[in-house]
């Protein structure tokens, strides 16, 4: 039996735009944990069994909507709040980038998200902390290189 080939925490990295032409994406620091979710939202429709309409009919289902969602956790990194707070308090979507690095090939998703929330929290004598959570807006195109 082969083990799996497996990458470590710091290869997936969540990244914020620059705002300039050409964008600059950069990954802010103090990032500890990072997660992306992709949803697919689907319509359920009832299908018939013809031969017997008494019988228990099974649920069809298609795709309606595509979506992905970012969270992140960590320290509150003094190099990154004003990235954080900018993308936070924007009322339109920012440029992000989602990279996933193997060995052999990097996944990276680009698009437009909304920072829907954003959260600092502090215990007396501990470090402060930062947990983010983003939502796409639009499509999310990934590549692969």
């Amino acid at each position: 039996m082969a083990q799996a080939s497996t990458i470590k925490g710091g290869k997936i990295r969540i990244m914020l735009s620059d705002g300039a032409s050409p964008a600059v994406y950069t990954a802010p620091c103090g990032l500890t944990q990072r997660g992306l979710t992709l949803t697919k939202a689907l319509n359920e429709v009832t299908i018939p069994d013809c031969d017997d309409p008494d019988a228990v009919a099974w649920l069809g289902r298609d795709a309606a909507s595509l979506s992905m969602s970012i969270s992140g956790q960590g320290v509150l990194a003094s190099e990154s709040i004003e990235a954080w707070m900018d993308a936070a308090e924007s009322v339109d979507s920012i440029d992000a980038k989602v990279e996933i690095e193997f060995p052999a090939t990097t996944y990276t998703y680009t698009g437009k998200m909304h920072v829907e929330s954003l959260e600092i929290g502090a215990n007396n004598g501990e470090r402060a902390t930062i947990t983010i959570s983003m939502q796409s807006d639009g499509e999310m195109v990934r590549t692969s290189a």
